[in-house]
């Protein structure tokens, strides 16, 4: 990738009012120090508070450098990042999060790595990782489970400071469907990727989006949505219970014979419980291809993905 290429930061907002003249401050002084072209392109994701005037604002004050992205209604972080994905025009695309818990400051450092080792990808890796317990146990799940649903070794999938080749983002615009997890379809497209150390910080204003119940959305999401995996599981956990039932059921018979109709007697609360055990397994196979369905539904409609309302702002970047 040539040394010069140019830089879009692609930055989610939602009900951010009280981090963004910060984040606004950081982000331009960390790639105005880039040296090269670059643009800012802030989608703000249905925000209820002054989030959307502020966007606005910026945009007027900062032309060339700032763009506001302002979506209809809240569709998720991710449906929002791919919105300011199709609105990037730069070599290099950066997405950062709005809370300020990921320095703007290591925007560089990522910019750098990615170009200078002609890279496709390049993950932000939390480090040391400023969030509460209860924060990290189910962010340990969701990568754990990633990794071996994806077979992709990645340390950190929640990171959202992330560079992206403009290759890999045309890539992933190219892709319909709707329940998208951004950094596994990345690493589906990229030849090259790579991780790097960014700093972490608490949360000094507003409220983290994402509760206990939402990061297992997002795990159901990102197995549903980009593997079978547990399709395949299912079947394995099938097979298993098949074979244990028709070993349990020579069992009994068995013992029926040697000690009598006696013993086969009280052995009714056992069949019982393997009774509820294969009904408890059709539940969940049941629940599963109806989430598959369900998203097949969702997909062949066709729908768009989100609703652009309005866009404030020029880039001073040559469509690609």
């Amino acid at each position: 990738m040539k040394a010069n290429a140019t830089a879009s930061v692609v930055i989610p907002v939602f009900n951010e009012q009280e981090n963004l003249l910060e984040l606004l401050e950081r982000s331009l002084k960390a790639c105005r120090s880039l040296g090269v072209v670059f643009e800012i392109i802030l989608v703000d994701d249905g925000s209820r508070d002054r989030s959307p005037d502020m966007l606005r604002e910026a945009a007027d004050q900062n032309p060339g450098e700032i763009i506001a992205v302002l979506l209809n209604r809240n569709y998720g972080q991710h449906s929002a990042v791919m919105a300011g994905f199709a609105h990037a025009k730069g070599d290099v695309i950066i997405s950062l999060d709005a809370d300020l818990q990921n320095p703007p400051e290591e925007i560089p450092n990522l910019y750098r790595k990615l170009v200078g080792d002609d890279l496709d990808v390049v993950a932000g890796v939390r480090v040391p990782r400023e969030d509460s317990f209860l924060r990290k146990v189910p962010s340990w799940i969701v990568n754990r489970v990633t990794q071996k649903a994806t077979g992709v070794k990645m340390v950190d999938y929640g990171c959202m400071l992330r560079a992206y080749s403009a290759r890999v983002v045309h890539a992933m615009l190219r892709c319909t469907e709707h329940s998208t997890f951004i950094p596994v379809l990345a690493n589906s497209f990229a030849k090259r990727t790579a991780e790097v150390e960014v700093r972490h910080a608490q949360r000094s204003r507003g409220d983290s989006k994402y509760n206990f119940f939402k990061l297992i959305n997002l795990q159901f999401d990102l197995l549903t949505s980009m593997t079978t995996f547990p399709l395949r599981l299912l079947s394995y956990i099938g097979g298993l219970i098949a074979i244990f039932g028709v070993a349990l059921g020579i069992f009994i018979l068995i013992e029926r014979l040697i000690q009598g109709e006696q013993w086969a007697a009280q052995g009714v609360f056992t069949l019982f419980a393997i009774l509820f055990i294969f009904i408890g397994a059709q539940f969940v196979g049941m629940g599963l291809m109806g989430e598959y369905i369900g998203r097949i539904y969702r997909d062949v409609r066709g729908r768009p993905r989100y609703l652009v309302h309005e866009v404030k702002g020029v880039s001073r970047l040559a469509a690609p």
